[in-house]
């Protein structure tokens, strides 16, 4: 399995781009980040990018906030739902493995 993202994971997509895809103002979008809820990379000059999975993430917040949801509690469910998915990863992994040792499966 190759550990080169996927190409919706790969920050190449300037503010602006991203402003016209989610018609979110720049501000907000820099609110978002500032409040934790979406994390851009920086090019040595300082640009933010941003890839695909940020744009569908900022196009929830931004839902969810239409609803009146406060960023903070966005924030909390982010949290929660990445310790879901570790846990989640972790059993796999742990499934596997009891899997692996009954039947004799020694990985390389």
């Amino acid at each position: 399995m190759s550990q080169e993202a996927s190409y919706k994971d790969k920050k190449v997509i300037t503010i602006g781009i991203v402003r016209e895809l989610t018609g979110l103002s720049e501000r907000q979008i820099r609110y978002y980040e500032e409040r934790k809820l979406i994390f851009p990379e920086r090019t040595p000059g300082g640009s933010r990018k941003y890839s695909f999975s940020d744009i569908e993430l900022l196009m929830d917040i931004a839902e969810k906030i239409e609803d009146g949801v406060q960023t903070f509690e966005i924030r909390q469910e982010m949290i929660k739902d990445k310790k879901k998915a570790e846990q989640a990863k972790l059993r796999k992994k742990m499934i596997q493995g009891q899997l692996n040792a009954q039947f004799g499966i020694r990985k390389p």
